[in-house]
């Protein structure tokens, strides 16, 4: 994929850097696969507001995902590649023999017409899901399974992808790419490759409306209020509001919110990278 920069023809065009979506073969989705999912807009059933910032946006319709890829031994063929509006990650459609169609995260690299498959003894081939047991050491995988049969959990966003260390027992060790080391079941599935979409990161909005279009609402930062509505409001002139927190007082920064107790810490043998 590339990016690409604007011409500056207008203000909010000046810094604009956005996609090419080069890689897209298609702005039609699936119709079977394709369900209606309402916008909220922040408020509850009363139509009062409970979640500020929230409204607006473009409408959506959400592209139905197969995170399982539980049709074991049926071979599928890539039709097309498509955009996403629920994920940074563009999606592929894929035509599977019994008749079967399925959209799943696409990785990098992966073309129109190219066959894929799923289950145990499937071959390590781009595309390719199958369990850790069977994944070469080494190998950069994606949309990996926490418990077997559950679907793909893991390793899902634009440009992600983990790093198969080891095996020992009934765990593979997968280093993750904000650096952290943690244990999965071996006999839990994953999926060969790069997740598409790696310059999604470099993307600059390039004006408040863009925002808008994806449904966010203009923020107010805390040291602007007053002191009734946030612990950082008040003050003479421009104060800088004392140590960064929440609406509520909860510190924002270096604060760890990790439950202590949270059953699935044993399985992370080293903490992400600072």
């Amino acid at each position: 994929m590339a990016i690409k920069k604007y011409k500056p023809i207008t203000p909010g065009m000046r810094h604009r850097i956005g996609n090419t979506y080069s890689e897209i073969t298609t702005s039609t989705p699936e119709k079977s696969l394709v369900t209606k999912r309402s916008s909220s807009g922040g408020r509850n059933n009363q139509g009062r507001m409970t979640m500020r910032y929230l409204g607006g946006g473009n409408k959506k319709q959400y592209r139905i995902i197969d995170f399982k890829r539980n049709n074991f031994g049926i071979e599928g063929e890539v039709k097309s590649i498509e955009y996403d509006p629920f994920r940074t990650a563009f999606i592929c459609l894929v035509y599977f023999t019994n008749g079967d169609k399925r959209y799943v995260i696409a990785p990098a690299g992966i073309k129109v017409g190219q066959k894929i498959v799923s289950g145990p003894g499937s071959s390590p081939d781009l595309g390719n899901t199958l369990p850790l047991s069977e994944v070469p050491l080494g190998s950069v995988i994606h949309n990996i399974e926490l418990q077997p049969g559950r679907g793909g959990q893991m390793v899902r966003s634009a440009g992600a992808n983990a790093q198969l260390l080891s095996r020992e027992g009934k765990y593979a060790l997968l280093k993750l790419s904000s650096g952290e080391n943690r244990l999965v079941l071996a006999n839990c599935l994953a999926t060969m490759g790069t997740v598409s979409n790696a310059d999604h990161s470099l993307e600059v909005k390039g004006k408040a409306g863009k925002s808008r279009h994806l449904g966010r609402r203009p923020r107010v930062r805390g040291v602007a209020m007053n002191p009734v509505d946030h612990p950082m409001g008040g003050g003479e002139g421009r104060s800088t509001g004392g140590h960064p927190r929440s609406r509520n007082g909860q510190k924002s920064k270096g604060l760890k919110t990790r439950d202590k107790n949270k059953a699935s810490s044993r399985h992370i043998l080293s903490r992400k990278k600072k």
